[in-house]
């Protein structure tokens, strides 16, 4: 039998060919791709997300889990094909239009989709008519905004108003990270939810999503 334990140390340790290796075995046996997920994966990013917000862990270790887990899921991914149940929820991410930092993003992506979010990234430098598409297209739980400059975080007030515009505001949350990003902001401009981190980032969707 593959050995579950391996597959959660060899994520918590960001080692992705024993990650990709030991979720290869639990395939060919049979194993529910779900509780591949639910058992070993998801709480080994959680483990990671924890420790990085206790001090324990720092960026590049949450990047090397984020990896291992990215490596084993998409294996998992086509087994999954058209099961709603196996996604806590759907969130499109993008930095805003003017602004071309993606590690932040990235990082919250990845840990978002290690944590059973199917994530749909949308790069950088992003308009306001094309997050608005993705939502519509995606049909979006969640909308994710990342700003690293002061100079583009007012963005962000403009693609709320963009949703709006397009009657999809109440359809859609919206949270929104960078460093320039705090939560008296995110509140003045109308978004559901901030982050400072990729792994509040995971709590916070969560708890706009009402699921544990």
């Amino acid at each position: 039998m593959a050995d579950m334990e391996k597959l959660y140390e060899a994520v918590l340790g960001g080692k992705l060919e024993p990650a990709v290796e030991v979720t290869r075995e639990a395939i060919a046996e049979g194993a529910d791709p779900k509780e591949i997920i639910n058992g070993s994966m998801i709480p080994a990013m959680e483990e990671i997300g924890k420790r990085f917000q206790e001090g324990k862990a720092f960026v590049p270790q949450l990047l090397l889990s984020a990896r291992a887990m990215k490596g084993a899921l998409e294996l998992l991914k086509p087994l999954l094909k058209g099961d709603a149940s196996a996604s806590v929820g759907k969130v499109v991410i993008g930095t805003v239009k003017g602004d071309l930092h993606d590690i932040g993003k990235n990082l919250v992506a990845s840990m978002l989709e290690g944590c059973g979010f199917e994530v749909i990234n949308i790069g950088i430098d992003v308009p306001a008519e094309k997050f608005v598409a993705a939502v519509q297209e995606s049909g979006a739980d969640i909308l994710c905004m990342s700003a690293l400059l002061t100079t583009t975080m007012t963005y962000m007030k403009t693609v709320i108003e963009a949703l709006e515009a397009a009657g999809l505001r109440d359809k859609v949350k919206v949270m929104v990270g960078g460093a320039p990003i705090n939560r008296h902001y995110a509140e003045q401009i109308g978004a559901d939810g901030y982050s400072d981190n990729a792994n509040s980032a995971v709590l916070k969707a969560k708890e706009l999503l009402g699921v544990a």
